[in-house]
């Protein structure tokens, strides 16, 4: 199956239990972006998949898992060097991405008009991600589940003047007889309902 980086250091994590518990299975993950994970639904290169794709991929279904929300954030420190006035000076401050595919930070740079400043980390790896952020080497937008945490010890602070992300998650499987695949679903269903905010729709098939 393929799953996200956030996903997979967050909310995900219960599944895995739920494998090991259960009967011999071999679970093998592949680790992609939400926007492109479907992709390798397409090829045929896994059976299942949580993606930000809500259309069903020809031969399967695809189930709203709920919303991953993200919280644009950095050290203290970094955030007092950029601030202008009330507010940030979003033009210079460096921030960090995963990698090329990543692009959150870019929704919060747009929604304050202007573009990637001149300073642009890429750390693709998710705990040395949050921990990046947390040592002030920038900013990001950090999933909502570390960002607690981190703002409880004063690690990390809301930027000002920003709002809180959103990215909607699906579950996406092929349509076959698969008492494995079926009992994964249901551990994915159950971790996603414990921690994403929840989004009603019904299951769709192709």
């Amino acid at each position: 199956m393929a799953v996200n980086a956030d996903s997979l250091a967050t909310w995900f994590r219960p599944v895995l239990t739920s494998v090991a518990e259960g009967p011999a299975t071999a679970l093998r993950l592949f680790v992609e972006d939400e926007t492109l994970s479907h992709d390798l639904l397409r090829r045929g290169e896994v059976l299942a998949a949580v993606t930000s794709e809500p259309q069903p991929v020809q031969g399967c279904s695809v189930e709203p898992l709920g919303t991953l929300r993200y919280v644009p954030a950095a050290a203290p420190g970094l955030v007092d060097r950029h601030r202008r006035g009330r507010g940030m000076d979003w033009s210079a401050a460096p921030t960090v991405v995963f990698n090329e595919k990543d692009r959150l930070q870019d929704r919060v740079l747009a929604a304050h008009g202007v573009g990637r400043p001149p300073v642009v980390h890429r750390v693709p790896s998710s705990a040395d991600f949050l921990e990046a952020v947390r040592l002030g080497l920038g900013w990001a937008a950090i999933p909502e589940p570390q960002f607690g945490p981190c703002t409880a010890t004063g690690e990390l602070v809301r930027l000002p003047g920003s709002t809180t992300l959103g990215v909607a998650l699906y579950w996406q499987r092929w349509r076959l007889e698969s008492p494995a695949l079926d009992t994964l679903s249901v551990a994915v269903r159950e971790a996603a309902a414990r921690s994403l905010r929840a989004r009603r729709a019904r299951t769709v098939s192709d």
